[in-house]
């Protein structure tokens, strides 16, 4: 009969312990992953110690008292590993539970066996020692020598045809800071807490905290949007463009105290300027901006139209003093580049190709 006075406490350590490295591992609390790996990890392998003695002292329990408590033990264990392989995005979780597992598995046998049929112990444990051997060896030579050397580091080369990253979005960005210390419960959390911001924009959440967090909307759990976990610094962007008009509430998975909202309201007005045909020759009484000058109120996107036959830029500044808020590279004919004014001020701008072209924008 086993020693429940040990295997009682040594069960319930175990799973504490596996539980709190999980969640350590998973960087689910801010806590375990400031320095409770250690211990969690102590905890788990004193309770394997207590019950490798409540075991050995008396053997092995096949009562309804002892399967009902492994099946708790063993729940708690599964619940918490399903929990850790769903939230951690380490590339090598699958790897150390496959290792792991080609370790229990052999352990558990061997000690079967030794408790069940120690005549055959030895002639087991030297087949299976004779078996990792093989495989390891196996797969190092394989690694070097098989049609898949991934032992042997591969030159990247260049591939035509490969798409490349879209071009960065020229739409405005909306800041919105999640708050140092915004895990405790009752401290400010994301500022600004509401968010008022012109469809078309991109918001971008920046994690100044040092624990991470998310950015969930809260009615659908995440559908909406969702920047899943974010590290300490970490940038979560949202591309307001896609949403409706309307609120979205939202708040931190790791710290639901933490709501705020997202308020979509209409685009800001838009005004056109054209390069008419023939805007790339200097000529007497040629309209190169149409209008040359534009005045706008703050807010306003100004879409530049290329409807010349050559190539052009609208480019900040003057050509005795280039550089400004905005550049719109070269774009052909038929294209066009906006561009949205958040601050009011006057902006001269012309085109880097043509530099007789030239504009200003008067922003109110």
């Amino acid at each position: 009969m086993s020693n429940w006075d040990l295997m009682m406490p040594g069960m319930g350590l175990t799973a504490i312990g596996i539980a709190g490295l999980v969640l350590s591992y998973a960087e689910i609390a801010h806590t375990f992953i400031d320095g409770m790996h250690a211990l969690t990890g102590l905890t788990m392998f004193v309770g394997l110690i207590f019950l490798a003695v409540g075991i050995l002292d008396g053997g092995i329990s096949t009562s309804n008292k002892a399967k009902a408590t492994t099946l708790v033990i063993l729940s708690i264990i599964f619940g918490f590993g399903m929990f850790g392989f769903t939230l951690n995005t380490s590339a090598y979780t699958v790897t150390l539970a496959g290792i792991l597992m080609g370790i229990a598995f052999p352990a558990i046998l061997i000690a079967y066996i030794a408790a069940k049929h120690p005549r055959y112990l030895k002639p087991v444990g030297s087949i299976m020692g004779m078996a990792a051997a093989t495989g390891i060896i196996m797969w190092v030579a394989f690694g070097f020598v098989g049609p898949d050397t991934y032992l042997i580091p591969q030159e990247v080369e260049d591939i035509e045809g490969i798409e490349e990253a879209p071009p960065a979005s020229n739409a405005p960005i909306f800041p919105i800071s999640i708050l140092e210390g915004s895990d405790i419960d009752g401290n400010p959390d994301y500022e600004p807490d509401v968010a008022i911001v012109p469809q078309g924009y991109v918001v971008e959440w920046t994690n100044d905290d040092a624990v991470i967090h998310t950015v969930t909307t809260t009615e659908d759990i995440g559908e909406t949007f969702d920047s899943s976990l974010m590290d300490a610094g970490a940038i979560y962007s949202l591309d307001t463009s896609t949403l409706e008009i309307g609120e979205y509430d939202y708040f931190c998975l790791v710290h639901p105290w933490m709501e705020s909202v997202l308020v979509i309201e209409e685009p800001p007005d838009t005004a056109t300027v054209v390069m008419p045909l023939g805007s790339g020759i200097l000529q007497d009484g040629q309209i190169y901006y149409d209008p040359e000058d534009i005045t706008v109120p703050v807010g306003t996107t100004i879409v530049w139209d290329n409807q010349d036959d050559v190539a052009h830029t609208v480019s900040a500044g003057t050509v005795d003093n280039i550089g400004g808020i905005f550049d719109s590279g070269l774009f052909n004919a038929g294209e066009t580049y906006e561009f949205t004014f958040t601050e009011p001020g006057m902006h001269d701008y012309f085109c880097l190709v043509h530099p007789w072209m030239v504009g200003t924008v008067t922003v109110e």
